[in-house]
């Protein structure tokens, strides 16, 4: 194999290697917004689950006369 044929492979190589890791940005990011939409609709849970935890105790508190 001549040297030029050792830098066709590798010029091949390398742009084979740069199109996988653009494709996987691609799914790392398509995850990402999965996760973070997920994260938010868990926080947005637990805020409404604070809040009525919170209006539970004041109403207890009511009815206990405290």
């Amino acid at each position: 194999m001549t040297i030029d044929e050792r830098l066709e492979a590798l010029t091949q190589s390398m742009e084979l290697f740069q199109a996988m890791n653009v494709d996987n940005e691609k799914r790392y990011e398509k995850h990402f917004a999965v996760i973070t939409r997920n994260f938010e609709i868990v926080l947005d849970s637990l805020k409404s689950l604070e809040r009525t935890a919170a209006a539970h105790e004041r109403r207890i508190s009511d009815l206990e006369g405290g």
